[in-house]
């Protein structure tokens, strides 16, 4: 394999990115960038990447959640707080159910690009260039705001500077106690619906009595009141990537500076690309997202490729694939893993492959087609004799109505009501939390199984 330089990408073929018309102005803003502070170090990547190491032999579990794309509009110290508290609950009840440490990765401080499926949209018979991301253009169906602006990249790493610093005051400050954010928990148990969750979460309360009456609570054990938060994006705008990347001085490798992990989407993956040919490179761990047209010849390069030292940690392969899709797909790709000798952490992320048009004309996501892919990973892996290492959602902890279904039983004819999304439906505070409930009942049937296997 040839020697990697930061800049090699650029010889590649490049796809899902913006043609700037002003090169100088893009040159200016790439300058500027490479001046700046890194957003994360390279210690955190490390720890990370041993954590997941973790998770994928069964130690722990990888929860991934967050927005579809973050906006410059939406931006707020209350945003980022409500979806911090609901990944921190869904964290509690998933450590119950997995019996093992949960490794918290956001997709934010960094999630403003994304891939679309066409170069171009038609609204009203008008052809404009589709919105790629408040990091590239903006949102406003007009010639002018569809205008690929680099200045827009210092916007994203001053907004991403933010948010790092509030989440690391987040997760150390006291907020992140376990106790208080079970008393969140017990909150959405009282409804009524939430019934049939109460159970498990009065056995979570009645561990945390227990670990208390023994003398461990939050005035005496620091983990109990502070967590290990990361973030995460997709890798796809290069040029901002390679501005924020770093040598670290330690280990004599280069850190992609914009976040601890970064994943390739399965529209950028190709073996020869641009992306991979960066990513392969950064020291962070890296996510892969495999969906349906993933072949095995791929997936053997593309590993060979990112992870050619096979470490652990190093590479997370995140399926993709649609409800009622998964056991024709994941098994294929979890043989060759097995019969290339691979460490990979699989990750579930039942949200891409479930997206569909309402009658409304609303984009949408059913909670209980979310739910079944979830179920058929971890389904597929029981048959596989594998590890369903983690889950991936698209998220927030604020109150829209994006996603149908779940135990407020949303309905199409409630999508209008708070559909903020800029890009995809995300699943609200309540289905999120619906849904660790019930992820925690797979990793708790999960345990229970691999039991009786040790028992006979």
């Amino acid at each position: 394999m040839t020697e990697w330089l930061k800049t090699g990408w650029r010889a590649k073929e490049r796809v899902q990115m913006p043609d700037y018309p002003d090169a100088a102005a893009l040159a200016r803003v790439e300058e500027r960038l490479r001046q700046y502070p890194p957003l994360v170090f390279a210690g955190e990547a490390r720890r990370l990447k041993r954590a997941l190491g973790a998770a994928a032999r069964g130690e722990a579990f990888l929860l991934q959640g967050g927005d579809c794309a973050e906006a410059f509009e939406q931006f707020s110290a209350d945003a980022i707080r409500d979806t911090f508290k609901v990944m921190l609950q869904m964290a509690i009840v998933l450590t119950y159910g997995a019996k093992v440490p949960v490794v918290k990765v956001g997709r934010m401080a960094g999630q403003f690009a994304k891939p679309r499926s066409a170069p171009t949209e038609v609204v009203d018979g008008v052809e404009l260039p589709s919105y790629r991301g408040d990091i590239i253009n903006e949102l406003a169906f007009t010639p002018e705001a569809r205008i690929p602006n680099p200045e827009k990249m210092l916007q994203a790493y001053t907004q991403a500077a933010a948010t790092l610093n509030l989440l690391r005051a987040f997760s150390t400050g006291g907020y992140a106690d376990v106790h208080q954010v079970h008393q969140w928990t017990l909150g959405f148990t009282e409804s009524e619906k939430a019934a049939k969750y109460r159970e498990m979460a009065n056995h979570i309360s009645d561990a945390l009595d227990f670990m208390k009456a023994a003398g461990v609570d939050s005035d005496n054990a620091h983990t109990l009141r502070t967590v290990d938060f990361y973030t995460s994006h997709e890798g796809l705008l290069l040029e901002y990537e390679e501005a924020l990347c770093r040598l670290d001085s330690t280990s004599g490798k280069w850190l992609a500076g914009s976040g601890h992990m970064l994943w390739i989407g399965d529209r950028t993956r190709q073996p020869d690309g641009a992306h991979v040919e960066f990513l392969r490179g950064v020291l962070n761990p890296i996510g892969l997202k495999c969906g349906p047209t993933m072949t095995v010849e791929d997936l053997k390069r593309l590993m060979a490729t990112l992870n050619p030292e096979n470490e652990d940690g190093r590479l997370t392969l995140i399926a993709r694939f649609g409800a009622g899709k998964v056991a024709e797909n994941l098994p294929r790709l979890i043989r060759t893993v097995q019969q290339e000798g691979a460490r990979v952490l699989w990750v579930c992320d039942p949200m891409h492959g479930n997206t569909v048009k309402s009658a409304s004309g609303y984009k949408t996501r059913p909670f209980d087609a979310v739910l079944r892919e979830v179920q058929e990973f971890f389904a597929v892996h029981r048959a596989e004799g594998t590890i369903p290492g983690g889950v991936h959602f698209e998220m927030t902890g604020q109150d829209v109505t994006e996603c149908t279904g779940g135990m407020r039983a949303l309905s199409e004819e409630n999508l209008s009501a708070r559909y903020h999304t800029a890009c995809d439906p995300r699943l609200n505070a309540s289905q999120s939390l619906e849904l660790a409930f019930l992820v925690a009942g797979e990793l708790k049937a999960l345990r229970a199984g691999a039991r009786r296997a040790e028992a006979v």
